[in-house]
């Protein structure tokens, strides 16, 4: 199963010239790009793990690309992506976010319905990643 998260999930992932274009692009927008981590990717799992500060002052590709690869040697089996943040009065968000670095396993959720009362039916998404510790989940 591959993990559909943020843009351009649906297509092949991103070689490192095309990153390097995203960030250049987010740059030219002036907004401030941060590199993320996680071995957890539930959708609803919003809070991944921070490399480092959000980059406000680096105006250069470069030096974001440089986090970026530190980032996926520190952790080649989890999850990385890249955030660029529009601090534009009014907007104030998450412009951009794409993930960058794969686990070579990626082993998906699995569906659990659950009957309730009045003849509903809930449903819930556990990854199967979660069925590991913390620092075991893609070895």
């Amino acid at each position: 199963m591959r993990i559909t998260q943020g843009t351009f999930s649906f297509l092949p992932d991103l070689s490192d010239e095309q990153i390097r274009a995203q960030i250049e692009y987010a740059l030219r927008q002036d907004w401030a790009v941060s590199v993320e981590y996680t071995d957890d990717p539930h959708p609803r799992n919003c809070y991944w793990e921070m490399w480092g500060m959000p980059m406000f002052d680096i105006r250069d590709a470069v030096g974001i690309l440089f986090e970026v690869s530190a980032c996926r040697k520190a952790f080649p089996s989890h999850y990385v992506r890249v955030n660029a943040f529009d601090s534009t009065q009014g907007w104030e968000t998450i412009r951009l976010s794409f993930i960058v670095n794969r686990p070579p396993n990626e082993p998906g959720f699995r569906l659990i319905r659950q009957e309730a009362q009045g003849r509903n039916i809930r449903y819930t998404l556990q990854p199967y990643a979660t069925d590991k510790p913390e620092g075991e989940r893609y070895s």
